[in-house]
């Protein structure tokens, strides 16, 4: 039923979804860019319910309180612990992925929806701890496509692995294009 609904929902604002995780992938990072708006959660959410990828996301665990919580979890929020003081996140996510038999975490490397001059590379650190591959995610506000492209794991070459990151997103719309860096 969530996933009609979606499907329903995207299609009445004219969006289009396109591809999926490969059968028998059950861990992953799923990155996605561009980050720009607030509407990509939204538009994001929808696209992984309609193409069935059950995706978490993480959120600083102070935003778990009842009944904003409830509502997080539901919607695939995993708490973790930031700040100066607290472990380091990729650590955190790691262990995650260890826990877990199957878990799908979708990270923004770009961090925040304002402009960045470089991508946070933790989420390259977290697949390569973990062993498990980067599958790349997108929202194109010029084509209204969102989904789920190339799954590989990382090499271990940031530069080379960037490379094809990069070669991927050249073509993807942001909402605010301005904002959006690819910037290694």
């Amino acid at each position: 039923m969530l996933r009609w609904l979606s499907k329903k929902i995207l299609q009445l604002f004219g969006w289009n979804t396109n591809g999926a995780l490969p059968e028998g992938v059950d861990k992953a990072i799923v990155v996605s860019a561009p980050h720009t708006s607030y509407w990509d959660f939204v538009v994001g959410r929808l696209t992984f319910w309609a193409i069935k990828v059950n995706i978490r996301f993480l959120i600083k665990k102070e935003a778990f309180f009842f009944p904003l919580g409830l509502l997080l979890t539901k919607l695939g929020g995993l708490p973790v612990a930031r700040g100066k003081y607290k472990s380091n996140m990729a650590t955190q996510v790691v262990k995650l992925f260890q826990e877990h038999d199957s878990l799908v975490v979708v990270i923004t490397p770009e961090g925040t929806r304002r402009r960045v001059e470089h991508w946070k590379k933790g989420f390259y650190v977290i697949a390569l701890q973990a062993k498990i591959p980067l599958a790349l995610s997108y929202i194109d506000y010029g084509n209204k496509t969102g989904g789920i492209g190339p799954v590989f794991h990382p090499t271990g070459d940031y530069q080379k692995d960037m490379i094809f990151i990069k070669e991927f997103y050249q073509n993807k719309t942001a909402r605010h294009p301005e904002r959006f860096n690819l910037s290694i």
